[in-house]
């Protein structure tokens, strides 16, 4: 059996540089990651099914087979040909609210690849897994990723960042689902600049402060769809502590930076009691990928999702 975080995405700062002729933006972003996540865990089996359960299960009850996870673990077994016929006992426990802009499926897809390749002892290898990422969302070569990374095009040009300081972060949600394709046809006004850093601040205040100078050029459209996003802003930057307040993706999560994971979780505490409707999660930043870990078994059900 294996088990390993999917950790939620969050777009640090988010430009759209530009847009193809077929329509798709392109982007420039740099995309860190949270230990605040899903959780999916793997176990051999005698055919592939997925199992779900946690607070937000219940927003995948009608995906059935085109659950991402599924999706992730057949086009693997497709890569190892008839033949091979891999399969395995799925389970994730779903904590991520969806359609939030924290790339919770795209998280839950890249786990599931990162779990599975291994336990199938897959041919392919893990070179090929960036290629079947791509084929499953513009997220998912991030997720895989699942460190501090520059993503650009499509969100299929991904280079490796250095490494981030500590920080802790709050992430909030009105409870508002937000389609990313509903925000990017919203959204009005000129194309942004690449900026990447130059080098990556020394700590938690500097980072801020060089975030302060870049934006998400997706708010204005998302606060359009979903006014709440401007009340979650502002209580996240008026909380103890925050350093700066920010949208992730295309919403309708926003997050707050923090000096350490401590401040973060006092303030996530705060913000919980003062709005119990919201989703509202504490932690910290991830220097690198979550381990995959190998718990005492347990079941994890064996029946479709």
């Amino acid at each position: 059996m294996r088990r390993v975080l999917a950790p939620a995405k969050v777009n640090l700062y988010l430009h759209v540089v530009g847009r193809r002729d077929d329509g798709y933006h392109l982007l420039d972003s740099l995309v860190v990651f949270a230990d605040i996540g899903d959780r999916l865990t793997a176990a051999p089996a005698d055919r592939l099914s997925l199992s779900v359960e946690g607070p937000e299960a219940a927003a995948l009850a009608g995906l059935g087979d085109d659950n991402l996870v599924l999706r992730a673990g057949r086009l693997l077994a497709a890569s190892a040909g008839p033949a091979a016929a891999p399969a395995a006992a799925l389970h994730l426990e779903k904590r991520l609210p969806v359609a939030s802009g924290i790339g919770g499926g795209s998280s839950d897809a890249a786990a599931a690849l990162r779990l599975l390749a291994p336990l199938w002892r897959q041919s392919a290898g893990a070179a090929d897994l960036p290629a079947m990422a791509a084929r499953l969302g513009a997220d998912v070569p991030a997720c895989l990723a699942a460190r501090p990374v520059w993503v650009g095009g499509v969100g299929d040009q991904i280079d490796v960042a250095e490494a981030l300081p500590a920080a802790g972060i709050v992430l909030a949600n009105p409870r508002r689902a937000l389609a990313t394709p509903a925000v990017f046809q919203a959204r009005r006004g000129p194309f942004s600049a690449v900026d990447r850093f130059a080098a990556m601040p020394p700590d938690a205040a500097a980072l801020a402060a060089a975030l302060a100078t870049r934006r998400n050029d997706l708010t204005d459209a998302a606060r359009m769809l979903v006014p709440q996003i401007d009340d979650v802003l502002q209580r996240l930057a008026g909380l103890p502590g925050a350093l700066i307040a920010r949208m992730s993706g295309s919403g309708a999560t926003c997050f707050a930076l923090f000096a350490d994971r401590p401040a973060a979780a006092a303030a996530a505490r705060e913000l919980g009691a003062a709005k119990p409707e919201w989703w509202v999660e504490g932690g910290a930043l991830l220097a690198a990928p979550p381990p995959i870990e190998h718990p005492t078994p347990r079941h994890v059900g064996n029946a479709p999702g």
